[in-house]
């Protein structure tokens, strides 16, 4: 008897001492919940390139209509973090901002619906990869685009710029925001080299664009091959327990990292890749989520902080090896979407085994390890440039897909580029489908 009493207070003692240690590191999250209570995404560093067009006040849309007090009214504002901002100022780009420009009277144009929303977290030499990506998407679009960059304050002039510097023709086919780069105070710079420069942005988008329901994520390094809005509608797939997706980290577990080096969970078999990550934030911010921190549910921006805390010594990819943590104590949270939609060098640097893609070509396309700027994988770098290289309006087949189809056929000493068909097999319906529409309208018209 009286060695369950011993392990009685044994255990009772432990518990207490667990929540104490739990307690000690919620209590900066939860001093700070009431300044991120305040972010508000949708009115931060504004930037739309839309200085023609009144962007539609609806939850969800890059951009806001006039306030009716002018451009001077923004001038005068001071340099602040934007979530100490009251919701009706510009925010701290404001002077790049079309809500304080003059306008027309149209509207931006929006196919079906509200269109996609993507976004993408940039810092250091990122510019010009953001960039390609994001003419990637516009190129195959049929919806309209609201994109969200979250970028270093000094590359905020030079993305605004590039951006009004497209075709007037493409103009009505995107809108975009610019935002700051923006962490918590407490551990702000801890976050920030986290992994690559500012790629733990992504964990705190759902708090941050309060306003907005769903949300694609993608890495600078990405290229879409097919329409946004086709991945986009992967939403539609979930089960009322699914607030995210994202694509395994490898398919084959010989050559996976996680299984055979991770000091921390990970989600199922080889864990999962967050270079494409796609959200129902509206989901992420209403769940109360499992966790190793304490012996209760916490939700989203009370779980962060602790988690770090916990794993930082035992994680190499940063913001990744946190979601694979969080979703190791959830599963059920997390809907996994085939290989072809993140495409890496991974699944053909050894041979092929993307069987997905193998059957219905790549969808998206991963540039990580930096294969779009080196020579170690030919045929990455081969549709990158290709896409750099292509001016919008000219005939994507004659100028982007036979380009592309040439310098392919020049990768083949390597494995990437022997499957390298699988890269143009999805590319040449989506310019298929673009050119038959533009007949289509020029018919009409």
């Amino acid at each position: 008897m009286r060695c369950y009493l011993h392990a009685f207070l044994l255990c009772v003692v432990v518990t207490f001492l667990s929540l104490l240690y739990v307690f000690s590191q919620l209590a900066p999250t939860l001093e700070d919940r009431d300044e991120w209570g305040e972010i508000d995404g949708g009115t931060a560093g504004r930037a739309s390139h839309h200085s023609g067009h009144v962007l539609r006040k609806t939850p969800g849309l890059a951009g806001l209509g006039d306030r009716g007090e002018g451009p001077e009214r923004c001038k005068s504002l001071s340099v602040k973090p934007y979530w100490r901002l009251p919701a009706d100022v510009c925010g701290e780009n404001c002077l790049l901002e079309s809500s304080c420009s003059e306008r027309s009277g149209s509207v931006a144009k929006d196919h079906h619906g509200e269109g996609s929303h993507l976004a993408v977290v940039a810092c250091g030499p990122r510019l010009e990869e953001t960039l390609i990506m994001l003419k990637s998407a516009l190129l195959f679009s049929k919806k309209l685009l609201h994109f969200y960059i979250f970028a270093e304050d000094e590359l905020h002039d030079s993305f605004r710029d590039e951006l009004e510097l497209w075709p007037r023709t493409f103009q009505g086919e995107f809108t975009f925001t610019i935002y700051p780069i923006t962490f918590p105070k407490e551990n702000a710079n801890e976050w920030k080299k986290l992994f690559k420069p500012c790629a733990s942005q992504r964990l705190f988008l759902p708090l941050i664009l309060k306003e907005v329901d769903s949300l694609l994520y993608v890495d600078t390094d990405i290229l879409f091959l097919q329409p946004v809005e086709n991945i986009y509608a992967l939403l539609s797939h979930f089960n009322t327990k699914h607030l995210a997706a994202m694509a395994p980290e490898h398919e084959e577990p010989r050559i996976g990292w996680y299984n055979r080096f991770a000091r921390h969970p990970y989600y199922g078999k080889t864990g999962i890749n967050s270079g494409v990550m796609l959200m129902n934030m509206t989901r992420i911010r209403e769940k109360f989520f499992q966790n190793s921190m304490a012996a209760f549910p916490l939700k989203w921006e009370e779980m962060l902080m602790p988690l770090l805390q916990k794993y930082k010594l035992n994680i190499t990819w940063g913001d990744q090896d946190l979601l694979n943590i969080i979703f190791y104590h959830n599963p059920e949270s997390l809907y996994v979407f085939p290989c072809q939609w993140n495409y890496r060098p991974d699944h053909c640097i050894y041979g092929s085994n993307c069987q997905q893609a193998e059957q219905e070509g790549v969808f998206i396309l991963h540039g990580n390890r930096g294969v779009y700027h080196n020579d170690k994988q030919p045929a990455f770098r081969a549709v990158y440039e290709a896409i750099k290289k292509y001016r919008f309006g000219e005939n994507m087949e004659t100028s982007l897909l036979q380009p592309l189809e040439a310098s392919l056929q020049t990768t083949t000493s390597t494995y990437c580029g022997r499957v390298s068909h699988l890269f143009t097999k999805r590319l040449k319906q989506s310019i298929s489908s673009v050119l038959q529409e533009k007949r289509m309208e020029n018919t009409s018209n």
